[in-house]
């Protein structure tokens, strides 16, 4: 489908912040704790308009290969040459000048992502309805870092009680089963999963294929993010549903993933894949397939997580989110309004674009850089 709109946008001009929120508790995953969430944040402006976007690449390359320091780089001298003082009808027109570069998939998704809230804003309605969504509110789970059992079978009943619709644990070699039993033993009923990101191998088959007895949602990116092979090999030994997310970077990667069967579930993350043409994509194919998708979560700060909050109002979004409130992770977030979960639900924020205003005063005591094109 090719997206118009009456009245091409002019990129006047763009920023990038590098922004440094402490957490309130430290977030503990097999490949690391992670005790502040900096980020860059990009601006783009056009006729008096702002379009906002968040990257989702860590300062070392850690959950990818991507890094801030090589966003800066290549917004700089690749991206920012081709987008400054040109005019785009509408996405698809400002991702044409990104395709020739290779990777960089989260620094692309910047652009893109900035660029559906400018346009949403020119046209004046939000940014869920110009993705095709609907509703005014999606399901939303709970992330669980690392901790010990006691603690996190104790925050699982806790957040289960508060409605959460699904509880996801993060597991790693060594702290998998024993905590697995104790949060279904707690909770017979609640809807789980776990999340190794990409710590285990095919040697661990047999701690893999225990997890099939506790009735999982499913296992999210046990294996390697390049490992499509194993991936296929483990699902066809497990009952448990498989659910890929760092492995999946575009809509190709998506169908290959489900034409070899090495997923049942993919798990969307908008900043890992390029933006929202790209997560529209991969949406589209796996509703071709009968394959529930869901929108994954980055820690974001508000801008990032009202981006995701209107992306999961696409159908085939049928899992929860890890949408969750944003108070869970900062004591004062970026934006003005108030990103929280009520009875398991998040409401889409209203208003043109993301919904969601910068609150620029603490904004300034949270920068540790700016960049402008």
């Amino acid at each position: 489908m090719t997206l118009k709109t009456a009245m091409p946008l002019t990129i006047d001009s763009a920023e990038l912040r590098i922004v440094r929120l402490p957490l309130i508790t430290p977030f503990t995953t097999s490949t690391g704790t992670m005790r502040e969430k900096v980020f860059p944040l990009l601006t783009l402006r056009s006729g008096g308009l702002e379009g906002y976007a968040e990257g989702v690449m860590d300062p070392l390359p850690d959950f990818l290969d991507e890094t801030i320091i090589a966003t800066i780089g290549f917004l700089r001298d690749a991206v920012m040459p081709d987008v400054i003082g040109r005019s785009f009808e509408n996405p698809e027109a400002i991702n044409r000048p990104m395709r020739p570069w290779r990777g960089h998939w989260m620094s692309k998704a910047m652009v893109d992502m900035a660029y559906w809230d400018l346009w949403a804003k020119s046209l004046n309605l939000p940014l869920s309805t110009l993705l095709g969504g609907t509703g005014d509110a999606v399901p939303v789970g709970i992330s669980l870092g690392i901790d010990d059992i006691a603690t996190t079978v104790e925050k699982a009943i806790r957040h289960h009680a508060e409605g959460y619709k699904r509880i996801k644990l993060k597991i790693m070699p060594g702290h998998d089963l024993e905590l697995v039993a104790a949060v279904r033993a707690a909770l017979p009923d609640a809807k789980i999963s776990v999340d190794a990101n990409t710590a285990y191998t095919l040697a661990d088959m047999r701690v893999l294929s225990a997890l099939d007895a506790f009735d999982l949602e499913y296992i999210e990116q046990p294996l390697a993010p390049d490992d499509l092979h194993d991936h296929a090999v483990l699902q066809g030994r497990l009952r448990t549903p498989l659910c890929m997310d760092e492995s999946i970077r575009s809509a190709a990667d998506a169908r290959k993933a489900l034409s070899n069967d090495a997923t049942r579930v993919i798990n969307i993350k908008v900043g890992r894949v390029g933006g929202h043409l790209e997560a529209r994509r991969i949406h589209d194919i796996a509703a071709a397939w009968d394959v529930p998708v869901w929108c994954g979560g980055m820690l974001e700060a508000g801008i990032g997580r009202a981006h995701n909050i209107h992306l999961a109002t696409l159908p085939n979004f049928r899992k929860p989110g890890d949408t969750s409130s944003s108070s869970r992770y900062f004591h004062r977030d970026i934006v003005l309004e108030r990103l929280e979960t009520e009875g398991g639900m998040m409401r889409v924020p209203e208003g043109p674009g993301i919904g969601v205003r910068l609150d620029r005063d603490h904004l300034a005591t949270v920068t540790e850089e700016i960049f402008d094109f």
